[in-house]
C-alpha cells in the first residue's frame, strides 16, 4: 500500500494537464511495468478521485490521508472514495461552490448546483446497440456484465466494463447516451448530402450512417491521425468510406481548397469546446480549465460555423453540437452565427445527461436562408 500511495504522489506531483490523463497515465503505467493490473486500477482510481474533489476539500494534504486511508480500509471494490468520503468523514465537508469558483452563465435546461454535483459521480459506460440485440443481451448476462437500457437501442453499463472481450465489435459502438440522442435530429435521407466538418474519430458520422446508410457523406478533420481512425472505425462497422478531407475548418481559405464549390443539405458541426459537458468523465479538465479560454473557444465557434454555413445550400442545415454547458459556448454562439451568416435558428436544447450519469450536450438546429 505504501508503494501504491507513493506512485499517487508523484503523478498528482508530475501531471500538469497538457495531456489527457487516461493517457498520461498509461505512459506512466509503461513505465512502472512492475505494477500489475490491480495496481494500476487502484492508482487510477486515486488520482481520479484526487482531481474529482480537490477544489472542493480545503486540504491538499487533508484529500491525501483521506484517500491513503480509503486505500488502506481496502473497500474500494464496494464503494468509490467519494462515497466512503461523505459517509466516513462528514467532517470534510466537499464544497461545491469551490469546487468551481468562476462565474459563468450556464445554458438553460442546466441548473448549476446538479451539474457541480455531478462533477463527483463517475458517468457510466454507453453502448448503442447495431444490430443482434438479442445476442447481445445474452452475452452481457452470461458475462455477468450488468447492464440497463436507457432506450431501445442504448445501454447503460458501469464504468469500466471489460465488455470488448465478450461482445462482437461491429454489433455494438461505445458512445455516450447524450451524443446518442443527437441522432433523433438529424433526419437523414436517402442520397442526401451531408458534411462532418469537426468530424474526430467519427461518432456522429457513423451514428449517421447507421441511421441511414444511403447518405453521401463527406468528413473533415484537422488531424491527419483522427481521420486515419474514422476510416478504419468506417471499415469496422463495414459502410462505405466517406469523402475525407484533412483540413482546418477554421482556415476559410483551407476550406474551400477541400471543398471547392460543394454545397450540402446538412453540416454536422461538432465544434471544439471547453468539454463542460464531461469533465464529470475528465475531471482533470476541470482541476485545470481557465476562465480565459473561454473566449478563445467562443471565436473559434462562430468562425468554423460562419466558414462552413457557406457551404450549405438553399434550405439546408446547420446541427450545431457542443459538449459544454456554458451559454458563451452555446447560445451566445448561434447568436453570433445568425448574426454572421444569415443562417435562422430553428430550435436549440441542452441534452441534460445528469440523471443517468451520462454527459451534457448543446444541440442547435439552423437553417440557410441563402438563395
Amino acid at each position: 500500500m505504501r508503494a501504491l500511495i507513493s506512485h499517487f504522489n508523484h503523478v498528482i506531483a508530475t501531471y500538469e494537464g497538457k495531456v489527457p490523463l487516461v493517457h498520461f497515465l498509461k505512459n506512466y503505467f509503461k513505465l512502472h511495468p512492475v505494477l500489475g493490473s490491480r495496481d494500476r486500477k487502484l492508482i487510477t482510481a486515486m488520482v481520479y478521485s484526487w482531481y474529482r474533489c480537490s477544489n472542493a476539500v480545503a486540504n491538499d494534504h487533508l484529500l491525501n490521508d483521506l484517500i491513503a486511508q480509503w486505500l488502506n480500509e481496502k473497500i474500494w471494490a464496494s464503494k468509490s472514495f467519494i462515497e466512503w468520503l461523505k459517509e466516513s468523514h462528514p467532517e470534510a465537508v466537499i464544497d461545491l461552490d469551490a469546487l468551481f469558483r468562476y462565474d459563468i452563465a450556464i445554458s438553460d435546461g442546466m441548473d448549476k448546483d446538479d451539474w457541480l454535483a455531478s462533477m463527483l459521480v463517475q458517468p457510466e459506460l454507453f453502448i448503442r446497440i447495431r444490430k443482434e440485440k438479442a445476442l447481445l443481451i445474452q452475452l452481457l448476462e452470461k458475462g455477468g456484465v450488468p447492464y440497463s437500457f436507457i432506450s431501445s437501442d442504448c445501454l447503460s453499463l458501469p464504468n469500466g466494463a471489460k465488455i470488448d472481450a465478450i461482445l462482437p465489435q461491429e454489433y455494438y459502438v461505445v458512445q455516450d447516451a447524450s451524443s446518442q440522442q443527437t441522432g433523433a435530429f438529424f433526419k437523414p435521407k436517402k442520397n442526401g448530402l451531408w458534411y462532418d466538418c469537426c468530424s474526430g474519430a467519427g461518432g456522429k458520422s457513423l451514428l449517421l450512417k447507421d441511421l441511414e446508410p444511403g447518405v453521401r457523406l463527406t468528413v473533415s478533420d484537422k488531424r491527419e491521425s483522427i481521420i486515419h481512425n474514422l476510416q478504419q472505425r468506417f471499415r469496422l462497422y463495414k459502410h462505405d468510406l466517406p469523402v475525407a478531407h484533412v483540413t482546418d475548418a477554421a482556415n476559410p481559405a483551407l476550406l474551400d481548397k477541400a471543398l471547392g464549390t460543394k454545397k450540402f443539405d446538412n453540416i454536422i458541426c461538432d465544434a471544439p469546446c471547453s468539454g463542460s459537458g464531461t469533465w464529470a468523465r475528465t475531471p482533470e479538465q476541470l482541476y485545470f480549465f481557465k476562465q480565459e479560454t473561454l473566449s478563445e473557444f467562443s471565436t473559434l465557434q462562430q468562425t468554423i460555423a460562419t466558414n462552413v454555413s457557406r457551404h450549405l445550400k438553399p434550405g439546408g442545415r446547420l446541427i450545431y453540437i457542443t459538449c459544454s454547458v456554458f451559454s458563451q459556448e452555446n447560445e451566445i454562439v448561434v447568436d453570433a452565427i445568425a448574426n454572421n451568416s444569415g443562417l435562422k435558428q430553428v430550435s436549440s436544447q441542452i441534452i441534460n445527461g445528469i440523471k443517468i450519469h451520462a454527459d451534457s450536450m448543446f444541440l442547435a438546429e439552423m437553417i440557410s436562408n441563402q438563395h
